[in-house]
């Protein structure tokens, strides 16, 4: 599946259902993977925890698109602009 990028304006997107989307956000040494899992929009997500064997399977199952870190750096800094009012802010 090809990915698109999460920071695309709404216009140049259509909310598309069928699209699936994960974010890696750790490893764990236990063997479990944490990730964000995303339907139609990357921004939009729950936060899971798997067997690695289990994610692999979730992934392939769901035909995922493994966001890259670029693309899960944009969707962090545009949460930030709506947290803070602009991107980048911590406090």
């Amino acid at each position: 599946m090809p990915s698109h990028p999460p920071h695309a304006g709404p216009a140049s997107r259509v909310f598309d259902v069928t699209r699936r989307y994960v974010r890696v956000r750790q490893l764990r040494e236990d063997g479990f993977v944490e990730f964000d899992f995303s339907i139609g929009e990357p921004g939009l997500s729950v936060e899971l925890v798997m067997a690695l064997p289990d994610y692999e399977s979730f992934c392939t199952a769901n035909g995922a698109v493994h966001l890259t870190a670029d693309e899960g750096e944009a969707l962090d800094l545009e949460h930030l602009k709506w947290r803070y009012g602009q991107p980048g802010l911590s406090e």
